[in-house]
């Protein structure tokens, strides 16, 4: 290895800003276990095909109609 490199005529990677960055998520074992089938059948890494899931969900701007309860007064922050 050398004691000095010469980085002056280095050019930055054009696909950084499309890597992906690496997160920790937790999703119960039924979730993981359809989407791992899914892939399967698919041929895709499952963790591609969440991803590949959650992009379309964003992109399209989809919202789950959900509901929570209430938090109750006098319960702590």
């Amino acid at each position: 290895m050398r004691s000095q490199y010469d980085f002056s005529n280095a050019v930055r990677n054009p696909y950084a800003k499309r890597l992906n960055r690496p997160i920790t998520i937790r999703l119960d074992r039924a979730t993981v276990a359809y989407f791992k089938g899914l892939a399967r059948e698919v041929g895709m890494p499952y963790q591609t095909l969440i991803n590949l899931y959650l992009r379309d969900c964003a992109r399209s701007e989809r919202r789950l109609a959900l509901s929570w309860p209430a938090r109750k007064q006098g319960l702590g922050a």
